[in-house]
């Protein structure tokens, strides 16, 4: 079940300068909720980003790939996710205004990362296989009604 789906911003590094700081799309699932009769999984929360335009065109926009241990840090503490029930895939499909859309098996990337205090580090990413790709992409293209923002 979709539980957030809505803009994040992340603050950077930077201070003044803001330096690392940007947005994307967030959307957490969480697949415990719903339906009772499913199989469980054990990493039940799935946190699907994808960049969004920028119509300032921006020289140093931050893409969700370039932050990705840096935005999984904020959203795991911001949404209380623990890491080890979460799996984080990046989405490249095109945006509203993009007109160099894709639909391919590479369209959603998974990311690992070692977690340490303070937060994820060193991203390793990887192209989702089915099962799992198959269940991103039903999720990912599911209009699910009754989102909240987390």
């Amino acid at each position: 079940m979709l539980i957030h789906d809505d803009l994040y911003t992340w603050d950077g590094w930077g201070g003044k300068l803001k330096l690392g700081s940007g947005e994307c799309r967030l959307r957490i699932y969480d697949l415990t909720k719903g339906d009772t009769r499913a199989v469980p999984h054990l990493k039940p929360i799935v946190v699907i980003v994808s960049d969004v335009p920028d119509p300032e065109n921006r020289i140093n926009k931050m893409t969700v790939r370039s932050c990705a241990g840096h935005i999984a840090t904020h959203v795991v503490r911001d949404f209380d996710i623990d890491p080890n029930r979460m799996i984080w895939v990046e989405d490249y499909s095109c945006a509203a205004d993009d007109d160099d859309c894709r639909e391919s098996a590479d369209q959603f990337q998974q990311v690992e990362f070692s977690w340490h205090e303070p937060g994820a580090i060193h991203p390793a990413w990887k192209t989702l296989k089915p099962p799992l790709l198959d269940l991103v992409r039903a999720l990912a293209s599911d209009e699910q009604e009754g989102v909240t923002d987390g």
